[in-house]
């Protein structure tokens, strides 16, 4: 199981938000690339990258910090946020970036999706409140169901599907388990859970589930909860356990 150490952009800075929404943003940095440094030496593999401005705006909005942060580490990077056509992937890609996460265009434009996870190393992004997919930025929830949506892209070349339970995203009241199982049952597909993850103990119990592939570590590393290097270090365990 995968860790991915979350880092959310808005007006360049690092910050979290509380179920999604753009007023609750805490400052944690004026200097995201610090942190992807940061979570490197710690040992991390993967850095989750989220642009905030970008989700609700529908394109790039913090391309600079996104290009400071991928020069500044060798981590591999999945990024998302506003990107809804070939040309940004490209841009992206082209800038170093391993995964490109779509979300709202996954919804409003699935064959879209299922067109470039052809040509390009793809993770669908379903958040969800109450079972209900919500796109652009969260502002908008829609009358499909996250597991329906999942199942859309089983066997069309998608790399990754990310279950983010938004009821819990920000909240450190743990993560909802039972539905990310859901999502992985219906793509059949390496699925990342994320949203409210809280301690050590959350990612142990991630870690018997046979479904989920991955977790997102935001709020509970920067508010202290988690030792990500230890976390680190039991996920090496699990790896050396499975060989």
């Amino acid at each position: 199981m995968f860790i991915f150490p979350a880092i959310d952009l808005k007006d360049g800075m690092a910050v979290r938000l509380t179920r999604g929404l753009m007023e609750s943003a805490k400052i944690y940095s004026n200097e995201p690339f610090e942190l992807a440094k940061e979570f490197e030496k710690m040992g991390a593999e993967w850095l989750h990258i989220v642009d905030l401005n970008g989700a609700f705006a529908g394109e790039p909005k913090n391309l600079e910090q996104i290009r400071k942060i991928r020069e500044s580490t060798k981590l591999k990077i999945q990024l998302g946020g506003g990107i809804r056509d070939r040309e940004t992937i490209n841009k992206y890609i082209d800038l170093g970036i391993n995964r490109i996460i779509l979300g709202s265009i996954a919804l409003k434009n699935p064959d879209f999706v299922k067109n470039v996870a052809r040509d390009f190393p793809i993770a669908v992004g379903i958040d969800a409140i109450n079972g209900f997919v919500a796109v652009e930025g969260w502002a908008d929830v829609s009358t499909m169901l996250a597991t329906d949506l999942a199942r859309e892209f089983s066997s069309v070349g998608v790399e990754a599907i990310i279950s983010t339970d938004i009821g819990r995203d920000g909240t450190l009241s743990g993560i909802n388990i039972p539905f990310t199982e859901t999502i992985a049952e219906a793509s059949n597909i390496l699925t990342i859970a994320s949203g409210g993850l809280r301690d050590i103990e959350d990612i142990k119990n991630l870690s018997i589930s046979k479904k989920i592939g991955g977790v997102i570590v935001g709020k509970a590393f920067y508010e202290g909860r988690i030792d990500l290097k230890s976390a680190f270090e039991y996920y090496r365990k699990l790896i050396k356990l499975d060989r």
